[in-house]
């Protein structure tokens, strides 16, 4: 088919249905289906519940029941739904308001120190609603949560507790982090009656006027030189207490040495002494020996026979001599058993 014909045909077609008082019916009906919808019908997001508030009727006032996510219907004029949020909310106290993403925003919490200085904390705030119906009874819907919950309890509480530090107290975080958690248990009395129920309480950041910032870091400053020379200080006597103990060693060690020297010696004297007495002794029993030996020889050389063993011995010494007949008797006769005259004849 043409292109051109059938645009022809629909643009007939489209004045005819708009020229129809059938179209306006419908575009009425539409109009009206879709107020009715919206005036009779609230839808309750995923983050939200709702308390629903009968304004007309025997059962007039709050109702008891927590509507959560959904469609509900309602009656114009006779039921109204107040949404509350179901998620965690944040509420910051900061000086730089530009650069805070929460729906709920203050000044820095004006706060003074024990000491009397102001310093200007960020704190946020992290919250939810843990009971819709407390705090619409308590306190009222819509954001007098807030409002009247906890716009108002939260600079009193800081200023209770952080104000108990000194200026320079503030740079310990550990203080800091106990008033912090202090300020939360203290919030969370207050406001857990109301519905209220907070989960956290976070200092970010603190700053002092330039003038008191200045004299703080200067002190800081002195205080870290005496700290400086106070751990110098102690270090020299830590050193000279190590060096005592070192030198007490090496006396100690030198005094074992001279021990251990004095012992060997002691040990060596003993074990030659030893070795003296012992060798002296066997030098005894040798001479003992062989004076029984003697005595034994001269027993034998007195008793029968001895004659004999002195010629044997005799014998002996006359071995390489060569053998002649010499006579026995006479003045020149030889007798080797007459010992005397033998004796004579070699001088």
């Amino acid at each position: 088919m043409d292109p051109d014909k059938l645009r022809q045909q629909f643009e007939n077609w489209l004045k005819q249905l708009l020229n129809s008082s059938y179209f306006v019916f419908f575009l009425g009906a539409l109009f009206l289906f879709l107020f009715s919808f919206n005036a009779f019908f609230i839808y309750v997001q995923p983050n939200e519940v709702a308390i629903k508030q009968v304004k007309v009727g025997l059962n007039r006032g709050i109702q008891s029941t927590v509507y959560d996510t959904g469609w509900y219907f309602m009656v114009p004029g006779i039921h109204l739904f107040h949404v509350f949020p179901k998620d965690l909310q944040v509420f910051d106290l900061t000086a730089k308001r530009n650069q805070a993403s929460s729906r709920f925003i203050d000044n820095s919490a004006h706060i003074q120190t024990s000491d009397g200085f102001f310093v200007d904390v960020d704190v946020s705030v992290i919250f939810r609603i843990n009971d819709p119906l407390k705090v619409i009874k308590t306190i009222g819907p819509g954001e007098l949560y807030f409002i009247n919950g906890i716009l108002p309890k939260t600079e009193p509480a800081l200023k209770e507790t952080l104000g108990t530090l000194t200026t320079e107290e503030f740079y310990n975080p550990y203080l800091r982090v106990e008033k912090m958690n202090q300020a939360k248990i203290k919030l969370a009395s207050e406001l857990e009656e109301k519905g209220i129920a907070i989960e956290h309480v976070l200092i970010r950041y603190f700053k002092y006027s330039s003038d008191i910032q200045r004299n703080i870091e200067e002190k800081k400053l002195k205080d870290q030189l005496i700290y400086k020379n106070q751990a110098e200080a102690k270090a020299a006597i830590q050193n000279a207490q190590l060096q005592k103990v070192i030198e007490e060693g090496e006396a100690i060690v030198r005094v074992e040495l001279e021990k251990g020297k004095a012992y060997q010696v002691t040990r060596k004297a003993e074990q030659e002494l030893y070795v003296r007495t012992k060798h002296a002794q066997a030098d005894l029993l040798v001479k003992r020996a062989e004076a029984f030996k003697t005595k034994l020889k001269n027993i034998a050389l007195k008793g029968m026979g001895a004659e004999n063993l002195v010629g044997l011995e005799m014998a002996k010494v006359l071995e390489g001599v060569e053998v002649i007949i010499l006579p026995s008797d006479g003045d020149y006769g030889v007798n080797p058993l007459n010992l005397e005259k033998t004796r004579v004849m070699f001088e």
